[in-house]
């Protein structure tokens, strides 16, 4: 399969653009026509479950509204023909097959994934100047889409007050180009860029977190706290007379830090499973789990070879880390599937984290032990994974 980076290897790719500088790709994907319809994505929109909102530049009650889903027929029939978009977020999630999409740009971390996101826009469709905080690939699915990016004024305060979306009030192009189906655009962090339709366009944004370091180190708080017992308090047997009581003494405050301070304090080993659960946790209320859980290692087996393998729910998210070093004869490893863990064999989690289909053909005889084989049936009552026979919304 022809890589949507075209000639450049991922990992000139890497070293060169990722969290640097923008690069444009013509015919990242040639030939691509959109797989779904802009009345097909409206449809979705409706739906209670999805996320969408449309942006009305001008029409509405005031420049740049913002409607959030669920949206209805009476909404889509009072838009204008112009200057308006739509977008729907986290789609593959609900039409798995889109998740072949997602699936080329697996030489980015599957943890740093967020979702794909599908906008339509007629001619004149915007959101307007603007920049993120993570870093996204911009894929033309119909249409034709004038960009325009800049590094200048990309700071926090240079934004039009009193609009339903941040949009830059001084935007500077420094780049333009309109791009084509099947070109692609890769914008970093912190770099400004504007988007215009030039006729009716759809574009496909698959969009890679960073999560903030505020997030990371509340949860991680919460994770510490939660494992604390109430009788672990302060203690001074060693309080010295003041020579004023209303005085906080140097020493309390270096012994308070130093008490918090190792509350945090965890092995490699135990840190590793907290971030392995931060960083694949979801929204598993969507996970869609059968009506009849399964049970024994007989009947997952004949039904595994039956159904000629699994997939993985794109509802969910799997990782893994290393817990031996390499080169060691039974290499282990803990598996992370939306915040839960599992400790099993590296062929194992390398073998479930693999492609999203996985095929009978795919597993060696010894590599799925009794043990393991309880991870695939508990992992399959949840919804996480699924026959190759069977659907998953």
């Amino acid at each position: 399969m022809k890589s949507v980076l075209g000639a450049m290897p991922p990992q000139q790719f890497l070293e060169q653009y990722w969290q640097k500088k923008p690069l444009l790709i013509r015919g990242a994907l040639p030939g691509f026509v959109s797989p779904i319809t802009p009345d097909e994505l409206a449809g979705l929109a409706c739906e209670e479950e999805v996320q969408s909102r449309l942006v009305v530049e001008k029409g509405f009650e005031h420049p740049w509204q913002v409607v959030y889903g669920p949206l209805n027929d009476e909404v889509f029939s009072t838009l204008p023909k112009t200057h308006w978009t739509l977008l729907v977020t986290d789609i593959e999630k609900h039409l798995p097959e889109l998740a072949s999409i997602t699936d080329q740009f697996r030489f980015i971390p599957d943890w740093r994934a967020d979702d794909l996101m599908v906008s339509y826009a007629p001619q004149g469709g915007s959101v307007g100047p603007h920049w993120d905080n993570y870093d996204v690939f911009l894929l033309r699915g119909r249409g034709h889409r004038r960009w325009q990016i800049s590094d200048l004024n990309v700071t926090q305060d240079n934004y039009i007050d009193g609009l339903d979306l941040r949009i830059m009030e001084q935007f500077t192009a420094q780049e333009d180009w309109v791009l084509e189906p099947g070109d692609m655009l890769y914008i970093p962090p912190h770099i400004a860029h504007h988007g215009v339709a030039e006729d009716d366009c759809m574009t496909f944004s698959i969009g890679f977190r960073a999560p903030s370091v505020a997030d990371m180190l509340s949860c991680y708080s919460d994770s510490r706290i939660d494992g604390l017992s109430e009788s672990n308090r302060y203690e001074d047997p060693g309080l010295k007379l003041q020579s004023h009581s209303g005085e906080i003494d140097a020493c309390v405050l270096k012994d308070i830090q130093a008490l918090l301070l190792k509350q945090f304090q965890q092995s490699p080993t135990q840190f590793a499973r907290w971030f392995g659960g931060y960083a694949t946790m979801t929204q598993t209320q969507l996970r869609d789990a059968p009506e009849k859980p399964m049970d024994t290692f007989t009947q997952w087996q004949t039904k595994f070879d039956q159904a000629g393998g699994i997939l993985r729910s794109t509802h969910s998210k799997f990782s893994y880390i290393r817990t031996t070093p390499e080169l060691v004869a039974l290499e282990e490893a803990t598996l992370f599937v939306d915040g839960d863990c599992f400790d099993v064999s590296l062929d194992f989690a390398q073998w479930l984290c693999g492609e999203r289909l996985i095929s009978t053909f795919s597993v060696p005889p010894d590599q799925i032990s009794a043990t393991q084989t309880n991870v695939l049936i508990e992992l399959y009552n949840q919804g996480s994974i699924y026959f190759a026979d069977e659907t998953s919304n």
